[in-house]
């Protein structure tokens, strides 16, 4: 009988702990939040594997090299429809700070042209004959640097534009091609033709030059030396003169530069665009160089000269024209019936 009772009592302490249990788990508590519909639920952390997992993939890809960049346009390269052309062999750059000279005539200080290396240079123009100069250069695919006149830039200022357009090196000669070295020739005389001469070209291609200067007549004095290395213009004289202001033909302008030449082997070659034997001898010449293995180095300022303001002015004032000449020519003057 206490056997019987005894299993009786332990029946229902169960069953009231069971409905204890059960009242407890579906009582809803203080401090648990109310179930949410799916819909209804913010988006939880994700476990700790899952967090890793990602950790992984994001230094991996931190870790991977990145992508090449798109490569820059470049500008298309001029093309030259002469597969045997002369062309330029090497491109230098001009520092021209103190003024530094070129040519061994008389500046023996620089000397950066190899055996069988050439500069052309071309004087005096612009000129009715420098389009057949540039014609001819063009034919070759190669460059020269133009030491024009000033005045001669105000008689002509479209073919000193074709100069410029075609990619060639453009100094400045002066304003008159004044002789700087004469006894009547004051220091305020000579600043005046240097920059005048600078301002002119500026005024005939809408650009500052480069600071490359050749005295006429190769004349140059002491002042004027020092006042260009102040103006941080370089100098130029020549190693090949090719004396075509004195020849009678083509065929001696040509004899002249090569037997020169052949005899030293490399150089400046001074000539000038407003010669017609030269305008006539320059196909040859640069043939003959062609041949003969030589190279022509085109040379370039690292940056152009300044013009100086009250010039510009005194220019303008002068020839009572705009200090800058926008319409070409064409533009202005147009042939309608001939």
């Amino acid at each position: 009988m206490r056997n019987a009772f005894g299993l009786m009592l332990a029946s229902v302490v169960a069953a009231v702990a069971i409905a204890g249990v059960w009242f407890w788990t579906s009582s809803p508590r203080a401090d648990v939040a109310p179930p949410q519909t799916v819909a209804a639920r913010k988006a939880e952390p994700l476990p700790a594997l899952a967090k890793a997992k990602d950790d992984v993939e994001v230094t991996a890809s931190l870790s991977k090299p990145a992508p090449a960049p798109a490569p820059v346009p470049q500008p298309a390269k001029s093309t030259c429809a002469n597969p045997d052309a002369l062309g330029v062999s090497r491109t230098v750059i001009i520092d021209t700070t103190g003024g530094p000279g070129f040519g061994f005539l008389q500046y023996k200080q620089f000397d950066f042209l190899g055996d069988k290396e050439v500069v052309l240079t071309f004087d005096d123009g612009p000129w009715p004959t420098t389009p057949t100069v540039l014609k001819a250069l063009a034919d070759e695919c190669t460059k020269a640097v133009f030491f024009p006149i000033g005045l001669h830039t105000t008689y002509h200022p479209d073919i000193l534009k074709q100069v410029a357009a075609a990619g060639h090196t453009i100094g400045a000669h002066t304003w008159s091609h004044a002789d700087l070295h004469s006894k009547k020739m004051t220091e305020q005389a000579g600043k005046d033709e240097i920059e005048k001469g600078f301002s002119a070209v500026k005024m005939a291609i809408n650009a500052n030059p480069s600071p490359f200067f050749r005295f006429p007549g190769l004349a140059h004095t002491q002042p004027t030396l020092e006042y260009l290395g102040s103006r941080n213009i370089s100098m130029f004289s020549v190693d090949i003169d090719s004396l075509d202001f004195k020849s009678s033909s083509a065929d001696q302008v040509i004899n002249t530069v090569m037997t020169k030449l052949d005899k030293q082997g490399k150089g400046i070659i001074l000539m000038h665009d407003l010669q017609k034997h030269t305008a006539q001898a320059l196909p040859t010449i640069l043939r003959r160089l062609k041949a003969g293995g030589y190279k022509v180095v085109e040379m370039k300022a690292k940056a152009p000269v300044e013009t100086l303001p009250e010039y510009d002015a005194l220019l303008v004032k002068d020839l009572k024209v705009p200090a800058v000449s926008a319409r070409p020519l064409s533009s202005v003057v147009q042939t309608v019936s001939q």
